[in-house]
């Protein structure tokens, strides 16, 4: 597959955004650790912080990184702009306006997989990224969309089921365009993003989506 760009390109972008932007990616990370709490703390209102911060991340993503940088070497950055933003769009529908979002802490594989996902974007991700070579500020950060796909379907292992598809959809699809920069623009920890994007379907097959439920005083009338 033969890109439009060059590594080299590629990681001047991410110098001029880090640059760009500091210091957001500390904030971004402090928002991070925040949804951790969250999922942690069991509040009423903890699914809709997590998925305002979620949102928040995605269309940071797309505005802010594919929109504003990534465009100048890449046309179909537009796409992943768009892409990057309707998927914080569902985030905010279903998290925050409709609450359909619930995140809880739960012994069993689905929190240890969580947890994995999420210490590896975290602490090994930037950690592998310098010891291959790419030191800061051309290396990419937390915000940009490989650590944060990660991320986020680190914390969507915490859902509450029945859940909703919608929001899995876009994170398991990028997963699968970005997990490529491991072998095509040598990033290394990339590969992380196949293994999220695998258990990002298994979330998705295993939604259990919610059903009509009929209340047991329409269920008299109608009787």
């Amino acid at each position: 597959m033969r890109l439009p760009f060059t590594v080299e390109q590629f990681y001047a972008v991410f110098r001029e955004y880090n640059t760009a932007v500091w210091p957001a990616q500390a904030l971004l990370l402090g928002f991070a650790a925040i949804a951790v709490v969250l999922v942690l703390a069991r509040h009423p209102r903890s699914g809709i912080g997590i998925s305002a911060i979620l949102a928040l991340l995605w269309i940071w993503m797309g505005l802010a990184y594919h929109l504003a940088f990534f465009t100048s070497i890449s046309a179909p950055a537009f796409a992943f702009a768009v892409l990057s933003v309707a998927g914080g769009v569902v985030f905010f529908w279903q998290g925050v306006v409709r609450r359909m979002l619930e995140f809880s802490w739960a012994a069993g594989v689905r929190s240890i997989i969580g947890v994995v996902l999420i210490v590896f974007v975290l602490v090994v991700y930037p950690a592998w990224s310098y010891t291959a070579g790419h030191h800061y500020p051309a290396t990419p950060t937390f915000g940009l969309p490989c650590p944060t796909t990660i991320f986020t379907i680190g914390l969507l292992a915490f859902l509450v089921r029945p859940y909703p598809r919608g929001p899995i959809v876009v994170p398991i699809l990028w997963s699968f365009v970005g997990g490529q920069a491991a072998f095509l623009l040598a990033v290394p920890p990339d590969l992380g993003l196949v293994v999220a994007g695998v258990f990002g379907i298994v979330l998705f097959a295993r939604s259990r989506a919610p059903t009509l439920r009929v209340p047991s005083s329409t269920r008299q009338a109608l009787a």
